[in-house]
């Protein structure tokens, strides 16, 4: 059988860390502590102007390209979780694609699950891999937040950042995704969302997040932990032999939360959203390379990736690294 398996991993942020009292210096009605007390948030990364989405994804792709020992032109697809595109059309994954000299004839898309994208991503390029069709993905979520922010909105412009992280996955005979899941339920699509459109050249509705965090905290716990279980339960992996768990990095709350109702402890909980900040599509990604490069996460060790966001998505992916 073929199965696939993560060959490297590399990660990116623009720019030097903005604190949170860099925050209250541009005028923002917040303080350090009330954001480090409601969402664990110490810093966070912004994206100057000219520097897109798919120039995030590339020099992430880069390093996890570096690292799994394999040149751009070994990649015979190209798939790019992002809710923050370069343009309308083409695809962020073409643009990236480009940005990498990477020859013409490889397949590129964009996935759009908004901060479950990569683990959707992440799936999808596995399903490849399994049919036979592709042999190595770049699975790249990378994503310029700070563009679609209301300034005037402390409760949401305090708690993103931009960033992209990538993976190589690739054709192996020894299972390295063990179990994946995805969901949905756009009946909450109220309670998280960007409502805005461009019809008729003009920008109609509301271009900038909105967000009811009270619901979204109850809904993303649920969720989360559920979609562990199943995971768990289809690779039929004991919850106290999972090495780590590596939530989407949106609030440390709803993290320690999930890994409480899944009875994983703490110290076993990757947390990196007081660096990042929540980067959406990216923050998984970015999280496992930066566990992986400090050394925390080993060849060999199992790993719970977990999103949930907007729409609403949700998954999950147990990965033995």
């Amino acid at each position: 059988m073929i199965f696939s398996r993560i060959a490297g991993t590399g990660s990116y942020v623009p720019g030097a860390p903005v604190t949170n009292d860099d925050l209250v210096a541009r005028g923002i009605d917040t303080s350090d502590e009330w954001i480090r007390e409601r969402t664990g948030i110490r810093a966070r990364h912004f994206a100057e102007e000219g520097v897109t989405t798919s120039k995030l994804g590339a020099e992430a792709a880069r390093r996890a390209l570096d690292a799994a020992g394999m040149k751009p032109a070994d990649i015979d697809l190209v798939i790019v979780a992002t809710t923050t595109p370069d343009m309308v059309f083409p695809s962020t994954a073409c643009l990236v694609q480009h940005e990498l000299g990477m020859p013409s004839g490889a397949a590129a898309f964009d996935m759009q699950a908004v901060c479950s994208g990569f683990v959707y991503a992440l799936t999808i390029a596995d399903k490849f891999i399994r049919s036979g069709s592709n042999k190595r993905v770049l699975v790249i979520g990378a994503e310029t937040v700070s563009r679609i922010l209301d300034w005037s909105d402390r409760t949401t412009c305090v708690l993103f950042g931009d960033g992209a992280g990538a993976v190589v996955l690739e054709a192996d005979e020894v299972p390295g995704i063990m179990a994946t899941t995805l969901h949905a339920d756009g009946s909450h699509s109220d309670i998280l969302s960007v409502p805005g459109q461009i019809a008729n050249g003009v920008v109609t509705g509301s271009p900038f997040i909105r967000m009811d965090g009270q619901a979204v905290f109850k809904f993303a716990v649920r969720v989360l932990a559920d979609a562990a279980h199943e995971v768990l339960t289809r690779a039929a992996l004991p919850v106290d032999q999972l090495d780590w768990m590596i939530p989407h990095q949106a609030n440390i709350r709803i993290m320690l939360a999930t890994a409480k109702r899944l009875g994983v402890s703490e110290d076993h909980v990757i947390v990196t959203v007081d660096r990042h900040g929540n980067t959406s599509s990216a923050s998984v990604p970015l999280a496992l390379d930066a566990a992986v490069r400090e050394g925390r996460v080993k060849r060999g060790q199992t790993v719970l990736l977990e999103g949930v966001g907007g729409g609403f998505t949700w998954g999950a992916a147990l990965i033995r690294y």
